[in-house]
């Protein structure tokens, strides 16, 4: 059986990598293993969210939704230390990595759990969700993602998405305007698309 990065893959061979890469002005260590998306450098998509993110005028915890071995998070939370960075996926090995990836950059102000979708996120004040959601997983996965971040955002607070054209782009924007009432495209690079809303 195939097995995807959005599932559980403790069990499956080792193969781990490290390497390093500059985003927003640091150049950080990172430790990737077979089962996790984008094993062998971080994705370009993730790269175009990273690049295009604004921290928002308030004070909040931000959220990074199917964090991977932790490039959104761990950039985030090393910029602005202020803040606690939620970092949740479904995938351990995933999970594992980003815990062990945050330590390598000696990042403190995150937290590293397993969650599928919000099943186990209890706060409902973030002050931003960003997401690089699992298109494999199906649409019904992404949408999900999508609807509920509006019940974990305090007001003022903002969904960042990456999401290519050709991956289903302009039915994410339709779906976060129906959502949040408003959805501006911050970048368009390469295909893909940086979906921004804001909960009024």
């Amino acid at each position: 059986m195939e097995r995807h990065y959005y599932t559980k893959n403790t069990d499956l061979e080792h193969h781990r990598q490290q390497w390093e890469f500059p985003l927003r002005g640091t150049t950080f260590q990172f430790i990737s293993d077979a089962g996790v998306f984008s094993k062998n450098s971080i994705d370009f998509g993730s790269r175009v969210l990273i690049d295009a993110f604004g921290f928002p005028p308030m004070a909040g915890d931000l959220l990074d939704v199917g964090c991977g071995y932790g490039p959104i998070g761990i950039a985030l939370a090393n910029e602005d230390t202020s803040r606690t960075v939620h970092m949740i996926d479904v995938n351990d090995r995933a999970l594992e990595l980003a815990t062990e990836n945050a330590q390598l950059n000696t990042v403190t102000n995150v937290v590293v759990y397993e969650s599928a979708a919000y099943a186990n996120v209890v706060k409902t004040d973030f002050a931003a969700i960003l997401t690089n959601p699992p298109i494999r997983a199906g649409k019904q996965v992404v949408h999900e993602i999508l609807e509920q971040a509006i019940d974990h955002l305090r007001v003022g607070g903002s969904l960042w998405v990456v999401i290519q054209k050709k991956q289903g782009a302009p039915s994410a924007f339709d779906k976060m305007t129906a959502v949040f009432g408003n959805c501006e495209i911050v970048v368009k690079e390469k295909g893909y698309w940086i979906l921004r809303s804001e909960k009024s």
